[in-house]
C-alpha cells in the first residue's frame, strides 16, 4: 500500500498534535448562542437560471457580525410532503457550484442549498475588522487579534450550522432528514456543521481542510491551501517566539477539537496520497468523531477527483 504520511495501522490510531484550547467547548457554545440569536430568517431571489419543474433561487441570510451571506437554493416546485435536504460547501477560495451542477440532487429527490464562503469567489461578504494580512490566507485572518473570536473561519463554521438550521426550519423540508457534504475546504466544513448542528442527520466529507494544522507544519507541507501558515511565521514571527501561542489559537478551528460534538453519522473520503490535506490530519478528526463513523480510504488516489466519490455520498445521504 503506497504511503506518503504514516502506515495505516498508525493512522487508525493517531490522536494529531495541534494543542487543545482548554476552554474550546466553552467558547463554541457561547459562539452558537450568539449564532442561533439570530434567527433562522432568510430572503429568497428569483434566480437568474431556471429549467423546468425546479425552483431556483439566490437565499441570503445574516450571519454573525452583520455579514450577509448568500447561498444557491434549489427544490422541486411541486412538493407532497416535506423531502430531505443537503447542504453543499465548496473549496477553499472557490463558489458554490453552478445551479446546473446541483441539479443531480434535486432529481434525487433533495432539497439543496450550497453556500458561498465569505470573501472568497461567491457573492458572500467579508466584514473584515481586524488587524494584519488580508491579502490572502483565510486561516491566519484574526490571528493577531490574540482572540479566537476574531478568527474569519469561526465566523465561517458559524455560517454552515446557521445555514444548516434555516434549511431544518423551511416547511418544505424533513428537519430529521438534513445532511451535508462537500470536498477540501467544502470537506472541513461539512465537519464544522456536523460538530455543531446536534440535528444534522449525516455527513459526507470528502478529503477535509481544516484539521491539525500543526500536522501539516511538522510535515513540511505548509503549501498549496496550507501555504498562509507559512508566510504568517515569516512575515510576522520569524523566530517563531509565538509559535505555541499561534498553533494554540488555530486549535479553535481545528476539526479535530469539535469532532466530540458530532451526532451525524459520518462517511469520510479519504485519500493516502494527500499531499495538499494530508492523511494523518483527516485521521485525527475522524478518529475523534462521535456516533456512527465509516472511512472510505483510496490508497491510490491523492488529492483529486475520485471516480465514483459522488455516486458514494448521494447513496450514503439517500439513507437519511
Amino acid at each position: 500500500m503506497p504511503v506518503l504520511d504514516m502506515p495505516l495501522e498508525k493512522l487508525k490510531v493517531f490522536e494529531g498534535v495541534n494543542p487543545r484550547p482548554a476552554d474550546i467547548d466553552a467558547f463554541w457554545d457561547a459562539s452558537i448562542a450568539e449564532m442561533e440569536a439570530l434567527g433562522t430568517g432568510y430572503e429568497l431571489v428569483p434566480a437568474d437560471f431556471s429549467v423546468p419543474g425546479v425552483l431556483c433561487a439566490d437565499l441570503y441570510f445574516t450571519g454573525v457580525k452583520g455579514a450577509r451571506i448568500h447561498c444557491k437554493f434549489l427544490r422541486p416546485e411541486k412538493i407532497d410532503s416535506p423531502l430531505p435536504a443537503v447542504c453543499v460547501f465548496h473549496g477553499y477560495a472557490g463558489r458554490s457550484p453552478s445551479f446546473f451542477s446541483l441539479l443531480s440532487y434535486v432529481q434525487a429527490g433533495f432539497v439543496v442549498c450550497a453556500m458561498d464562503c465569505r470573501g472568497q469567489g461567491g457573492q458572500s461578504q467579508d466584514v473584515g475588522g481586524v488587524c494584519g494580512n488580508t491579502l490572502h490566507g483565510h486561516i491566519i485572518r484574526g490571528l493577531d487579534e490574540n482572540d479566537p473570536s476574531k478568527l474569519l473561519f469561526r465566523d465561517m463554521f458559524l455560517d454552515t450550522a446557521q445555514m444548516a438550521r434555516i434549511v431544518m426550519a423551511m416547511p418544505e423540508v424533513d428537519e430529521a432528514r438534513v445532511g451535508a457534504t462537500g470536498g477540501s475546504q467544502g470537506g472541513g466544513l461539512t465537519l464544522a456543521c456536523a460538530a455543531l448542528t446536534p440535528k444534522l442527520n449525516r455527513a459526507a466529507p470528502q478529503f477535509p481542510f481544516l484539521c491539525d494544522y500543526k500536522r501539516v507544519w511538522d510535515m513540511d507541507l505548509d503549501k498549496a491551501a496550507y501555504k498562509e501558515l507559512r508566510d504568517y511565521f515569516r512575515l510576522y514571527d520569524a523566530l517563531h517566539e509565538r509559535e505555541e501561542e499561534v498553533f494554540t489559537l488555530l486549535g479553535y478551528i481545528d476539526n479535530q477539537h469539535i469532532a466530540h460534538r458530532t451526532r451525524a453519522e459520518v462517511m469520510m473520503i479519504t485519500c493516502l496520497l494527500d499531499d495538499i490535506c494530508p492523511p494523518s490530519t483527516q485521521f485525527a478528526a475522524y478518529n475523534k468523531l462521535g456516533g456512527k463513523k465509516s472511512m472510505l480510504i483510496y490508497p491510490d488516489y491523492g488529492h483529486e477527483s475520485i471516480p465514483d466519490a459522488d455516486n458514494r455520498i448521494v447513496q450514503f445521504l439517500l439513507g437519511m
